[in-house]
């Protein structure tokens, strides 16, 4: 009997299929506003320096997606998370979607996923959950806004409490599963020393930031506070066990 492989050509020619898909869309767009930049009147020395910049300025998001697609790839495979964090996922979201599938299936996945059945509901799972945000966005968002945008007008400062409340909201769903483990033990604390690390990085990285003014930073603090903490984690699991 055949045994499934995460990293079959035929997964990697469908996902291959959909990125290509995307790409031609985002050209087809890039040529769109391009010509529309230059019916306004916008010379091409501009226009090349501002494409210029936006490539430079997409390196620091695309090494925390590439970051996201190795950590993934160990149990999943390769197609499905290139996939994923190629089109429309993050890291925050499908690592989670994915374990909680499988611990619900009662699976580990530390070891990477041979049951197709599992790895069918990870996929099915990661999708549809995703697609959410897509349908308030484009049903929602407008009268969302306007209400965000009616609390600040009235007042200033619980306007912002309220959007500080909504980002650490959404930071408290994570923290979960940070903490979820504590109770087994000390290695159940490796999760919480490695976020401590990573915050002190990018406190660091604030600090010369915001005292400094060294700008450029504010693009690659993210993904510097990942390499490092990542970095980090081994040495900090090593001693703890």
């Amino acid at each position: 009997m055949k045994t499934f492989d995460t990293n079959s050509m035929f997964l990697f020619t469908m996902a291959g299929i959909v990125i290509l898909f995307v790409l031609a869309q985002s050209l087809f767009f890039l040529i769109k506003a391009w010509k529309r930049a230059r019916e306004l009147g916008i010379d091409n020395k501009t226009l090349i320096r501002i494409a210029k910049g936006s490539a430079v300025f997409t390196v620091a998001p695309a090494i925390s997606i590439i970051l996201g697609v190795i950590t993934l790839s160990k149990f999943l495979g390769l197609p499905l998370p290139w996939l994923r964090l190629s089109v429309l996922g993050a890291l925050t979201y499908e690592l989670p979607a994915a374990t909680t599938v499988a611990n619900s299936l009662g699976v580990s996945i530390s070891s990477g996923v041979t049951d197709p059945k599992v790895y069918s509901t990870i996929a099915w799972v990661m999708t549809l959950g995703i697609m959410s945000g897509l349908l308030i966005i484009t049903l929602f968002l407008k009268k969302i806004q306007g209400g965000i945008d009616s609390i600040q007008q009235k007042d200033r400062k619980w306007g912002e409490i309220f959007n500080t409340s909504i980002f650490m909201g959404m930071i408290s769903a994570f923290l979960g599963m940070i903490f979820s483990d504590i109770t087994i033990g000390i290695t159940g604390w490796i999760p919480v020393f490695v976020m401590v690390i990573s915050s002190i990085i990018m406190i660091i990285c604030g600090y010369f930031i915001k005292v400094h003014n060294i700008k450029w930073l504010e693009d690659y603090a993210l993904s510097i506070s990942m390499l490092l903490s990542m970095a980090l984690s081994i040495p900090i699991t090593n001693l703890i066990k």
